[in-house]
């Protein structure tokens, strides 16, 4: 009854209470007795609840403020000074990063890699699809995951030459320019266009996937996109993309090492991923040097757009992957756990691309035309790859401890056959 009083009350003025009449007349009971009310008490927990709501205030504005910060961060990168480094390099695309895509004459296409009706004619092409799927046939089905989201990754194409015409001073402004910055878009983004392909018919041919769910995965995460720190920043963009091409490249070979050394192996699915991880490091190569020449150009905003990637983690395109029957963050922690366990992409690749860019842009030796910003960014960077190695041996030390059953999940890319994976 007294708490059901209480909640009669209202706060005003400085948390003391007051009544309405009903209220007061709710008051009194057991015979005609009022109930009594510690107004010291009440005014106490009054006080206490406005400086809660005081302090959530106030780290609310602290919260807006570090966010007009970091904004106001990345956004310094779109200053006229920082991007007149991006058109005087113009000249240097042309000569180093350009030649690093190869005429499309000279280039290997889909129907090189797999049974081409065309070239072996009709009962040719219908023992070749039988030899790939016997082939396919003993490839393991936490392999076959990683496969379709390798493949997924490449078919959601339209989204990454997006996210590049969205960096200031390198985008392709009319879908022709003649800079040698579209160009370059333009060309790594046709080279890309095959890698889909060639996985996706592989995969329809194999008979071993449900082509009409994956087809499915594949629309919702081209609709879905994806998530870009320092969306219009070219120093912040190409850090991304020289990180993430490593990573597709290790990904697409780990795969073709794995299917061709598991069981009687598929030969023609590790010739295909292998392919396409050799176009991968090519356009890593290509990345990898332009954010090499920013080092060069402006050590200071290069090294401090590289930790505020590394700060904010380098996920991989396929984050928001949806298999329909899951949210985007819960199927991709998933696919995540299948990875590593299938050993297609793991916490140690991720360590291992950071520690191999840093040596590749100097990052250690980065000292002169550093503000103390970016000496804090150099040095959170070089700190940084022992951090992890620690995350993952602790990581390791709890699940050895914990001794945890894997989960059985079913996969309805694959026929909603169960894989077996151990979750965080």
């Amino acid at each position: 009854m007294a708490m059901a009083a209480t909640c009669l009350f209202s706060i005003s003025g400085y948390g003391k209470p007051h009544t309405t009449a009903a209220a007061a007349a709710a008051l009194v009971g057991n015979g005609g007795t009022a109930v009594a009310i510690n107004r010291c008490s009440w005014r106490c927990r009054s006080m206490a609840t406005a400086a809660s709501i005081a302090q959530v205030g106030v780290g609310r504005r602290r919260s807006e403020k570090k966010d007009a910060v970091v904004e106001e961060e990345w956004l310094s990168y779109l200053a006229p000074e920082r991007l007149e480094v991006l058109r005087q390099l113009e000249p240097w695309v042309e000569e180093h990063v350009l030649p690093l895509l190869k005429p499309v004459e000279a280039s290997w296409q889909p129907s090189d890699l797999l049974p081409d009706p065309a070239a072996l004619g009709s009962d040719g092409f219908h023992a070749a699809c039988l030899e790939l799927r016997a082939g396919a046939a003993g490839v393991p089905d936490d392999l076959l995951v990683c496969l379709v989201a390798n493949m997924v990754t490449e078919e959601a194409l339209p989204t990454y030459p997006s996210g590049l015409n969205r960096l200031e001073g390198v985008r392709d402004t009319t879908g022709a320019d003649a800079t040698a910055w579209a160009r370059w878009i333009r060309g790594w983004a046709a080279e890309e266009n095959r890698h889909g392909d060639v996985l996706n018919r592989y995969m329809h041919l194999s008979g071993r996937f449900d082509m009409r769910e994956v087809e499915r995965t594949v629309q919702r995460l081209i609709r879905d996109g994806m998530v870009v720190h320092a969306p219009a920043s070219p120093f912040h963009g190409f850090v991304y993309v020289a990180f993430q091409e490593r990573a597709t490249a290790i990904a697409h070979g780990n795969t073709a090492r794995l299917v061709g050394a598991r069981g009687a192996g598929d030969a023609m699915l590790a010739r295909i991923c292998g392919t396409v991880a050799a176009d991968e490091k090519r356009h890593e190569a290509a990345y990898t040097r332009i954010v090499g020449k920013l080092f060069e150009a402006d050590p200071d905003a290069a090294v401090r757009a590289m930790a505020y990637m590394m700060r904010r983690r380098i996920d991989m395109p396929t984050a928001l992957i949806n298999d329909g029957r899951h949210g985007g963050g819960d199927f991709y922690a998933r696919f995540v756990a299948i990875a590593h366990q299938a050993g297609t992409y793991t916490v140690s690749d991720y360590r291992r691309i950071l520690e191999h860019l840093i040596r590749q842009w100097g990052v250690e030796e980065l000292a002169e035309g550093l503000s103390g910003e970016g000496r804090r960014a150099r040095d959170y960077l070089c700190a940084l790859p022992h951090k992890i190695q620690r995350m993952e041996e602790k990581a390791h030390d709890r699940a050895v401890k914990a001794q945890k059953k894997p989960t059985p999940i079913p996969i309805n890319w694959i026929f909603d056959r169960i894989v077996s994976v151990v979750l965080p």
